[in-house]
C-alpha cells in the first residue's frame, strides 16, 4: 500500500533559510550518497526515506554518481517517489548534482553544458519528475570555463528544469566568481555544499563561511560526520563489517592512537552533556549561521531517529566549544 504521512511531520523541525533566498529547508536534509544503491535492500531503503520524510525531513539529496552502479540511487528515489511519495511532490525539495566522473567518455564528466545538462535530463528521468528543486555542478572543473558551466546552471533553471542552482566542492575564489556570474544572469546562487566537520574545518580556515555570509547563500554540510569518526564506533579500533574495511573515503590507517585519544576526548564532551559523539559533532556544525542545513544518512530508522534528537540538546557554551576546539583538530581522520 502507498504510504501515509505522519499528519504532525512539520511540528518537530525548525526550518532555516537558506541564505538570502526565500527558500525553507531542514536542518537535517537527507543524502543518498552511501548505502542508496543495488547492493542494499530496496525495501530498507524505501522504510528509511519514507521515515525521514515522517521526521519532517523534505530535502532528499542526490546525484548521477551516487550508487553503485551510477545512478542507481536516483532511480532508488524515483521509485520511492512514484510508489508512495508523488502526492506530496510540491512538498519536497529534490536535489541533484552532475560534472564528477561517471563513466570514461568525455561527456561523462566535467562543467560543460553537454555533460552538465545531458545528465540533468538523464536524473529527472531516473526521479520521475519533470523539475529538481535545487541542480548543483558537483564539483569546479578547471578545464572549462566558469562562464560555460554558470550558463549551464541557468538554462536549467530557464528551461524549467531546476528552481535553483547550487555549486559543491568548490574553493571560495571560484565560487566568488559563480556567484558573480549567478547574480548577473538574474538566478542568485542558492547553496554550496563543502565538506564540515569537528575534523575538517576548512570552511572556517579557507574563508568559506564569511563568503556565504556576505553572497547571501547558504552551506548545505556534508560528511558531519567523517564518515562514521565523528561517532563511537571506531574508539576501541575498527569493528567487523564497518565502512573503514571497504570505504574509498575512510581507511583504517587513519584509525590510530591519536585519532582514538581526540575522539575520545570529544566523546567524554558529549557523555557530560548525556549526548552521544555523534550528536555533539552535528549540533556542533548547526551552530554556524552561515549553515542552513547538514546532509545526513542512514542505514536504519534507529539511527536517524538518534541523530535527529541532536536538535534536542542546550546550546553549546564558550567553555564547550573551547574543549572541541582542542580536541578537534582539523585534518584529523583524513587519508594520507
Amino acid at each position: 500500500m502507498s504510504h501515509v504521512p505522519a499528519a504532525d511531520r512539520y511540528d518537530k523541525l525548525q526550518y532555516r533559510r537558506a541564505g538570502a533566498s526565500g527558500l525553507d529547508l531542514p536542518p537535517f536534509s537527507f543524502g543518498l550518497w552511501q548505502k542508496f544503491g543495488t547492493d542494499h535492500p530496496y525495501d530498507t531503503q524505501r522504510e528509511i526515506l519514507l521515515h525521514a520524510f515522517d521526521l519532517g525531513i523534505t530535502h532528499f539529496d542526490n546525484a548521477d554518481r551516487y550508487g553503485p552502479p551510477h545512478r542507481a540511487a536516483q532511480q532508488v528515489f524515483g521509485q520511492v517517489l512514484k510508489r508512495d511519495l508523488a502526492a506530496y511532490r510540491d512538498e519536497l525539495i529534490l536535489s541533484t548534482k552532475a560534472g564528477n566522473p561517471i563513466g570514461p567518455s568525455p561527456y561523462l564528466k566535467g562543467g560543460s553544458r553537454k555533460s552538465l545538462l545531458t545528465s540533468l535530463d538523464n536524473s529527472l528521468r531516473d526521479l520521475g519528475t519533470d523539475h529538481v528543486d535545487i541542480f548543483y555542478s558537483h564539483r569546479h572543473d578547471p578545464t572549462t570555463s566558469l562562464e560555460e558551466t554558470v550558463g549551464a546552471l541557468v538554462s536549467a533553471v530557464q528551461q524549467g528544469k531546476a528552481l535553483y542552482v547550487g555549486i559543491s566542492n568548490y574553493t571560495p575564489e571560484p565560487a566568488a566568481e559563480v556567484a558573480a556570474l549567478l547574480r548577473r544572469a538574474g538566478v542568485p546562487l542558492l547553496a554550496h555544499q563543502p565538506r564540515y566537520s569537528i575534523f575538517d574545518r576548512r570552511p572556517e580556515r579557507d574563508g568559506l563561511l564569511k563568503l556565504a555570509a556576505d553572497q547571501g547563500f547558504g552551506l548545505v554540510v556534508y560528511s558531519p560526520l567523517a564518515q562514521g569518526l565523528l561517532t563511537d564506533k571506531y574508539l576501541d579500533g575498527v569493528p567487523a563489517g564497518a565502512r573503514a574495511q571497504n570505504s574509498a573515503f575512510l581507511k583504517p590507517d587513519v584509525i590510530d592512537d591519536t585519532y582514538r585519544q581526540r575522539a575520545a576526548a570529544l566523546n567524554k564532551i558529549a557523555a557530560d552533556r548525556g549526548q552521544s559523539l555523534a550528536q555533539l559533532a552535528l549540533q556542533w556544525v548547526l551552530r554556524r549561521p552561515e549553515v542552513t542545513t547538514a546532509l545526513i544518512g542512514a542505514s536504519s530508522t534507529w539511527q536517524l531517529d538518534h541523530n535527529l534528537k541532536a536538535l534536542d540538546f542546550p546550546p553549546l557554551t564558550a567553555d564547550e566549544l573551547s574543549l572541541i576546539d582542542e580536541h578537534g583538530v582539523h585534518g584529523t581522520g583524513q587519508r594520507r
